[in-house]
């Protein structure tokens, strides 16, 4: 009776130890099996944020610059060794809407054929004026400043316009020409 009383406190004792460990692994692990369900709902919270911007910016896009009011003006280089390009200007009705001075990288892009987006915004239908203010130095050394005025008039729909320049022997005068992409 004696051998069975023991091992009955012995057995409450170990049931007694496991139970306060089994229940501090508990204690001490709720914490971390909660942060990592908190880390899984933020989680889900950033890509539902991602999927809003997205959104938000799509919607943007479209009350900034829609489709049937826009203009771009893209820039070409027609006579790629004639002209080292300084800096590009454009006025738009009168208002300044781009400037653009060119680092040596940009000008070696452009003479390898490159086209740079120089504006894009939002007209009104109607007639309208473009100028341009182009500094460069020509194949002859000079140092250039030409202003050139192209006007248009603006349609229903998005309308698109490439600037070329260009330089020819023996002078090397810069000249602009636009051309209106379809």
């Amino acid at each position: 009776m004696f051998g069975i009383q023991l091992l009955q406190k012995r057995r409450i004792h170990e049931l007694g130890l496991l139970t306060g460990w089994l229940f501090s692994f508990l204690l001490l692990s709720a914490p971390v099996l909660a942060a990592s369900a908190l880390d899984e709902k933020i989680q889900a919270l950033g890509a539902e944020v991602d999927r809003h911007s997205d959104t938000v910016f799509a919607l943007e896009q479209k009350l900034l610059h829609p489709a049937n009011t826009r203009l771009a003006v893209f820039l070409t280089l027609q006579s790629r060794e004639a002209l080292d390009l300084d800096s590009v200007e454009l006025f738009l009705n009168g208002q300044p809407v781009a400037s653009h001075l060119y680092s040596e990288r940009e000008r070696a892009s452009l003479e390898r054929g490159g086209i740079q987006q120089l504006f894009t915004g939002n007209l009104r239908n109607g007639e309208h004026e473009l100028k341009t203010v182009i500094t460069a130095r020509s194949a002859n050394e000079d140092f250039v400043r030409r202003e050139s005025v192209y006007r248009f008039s603006k349609r229903p729909g998005a309308l698109r316009l490439q600037m070329s320049l260009e330089a020819r022997a023996p002078d090397y005068e810069p000249r602009v020409s636009f051309v209106e992409w379809k």
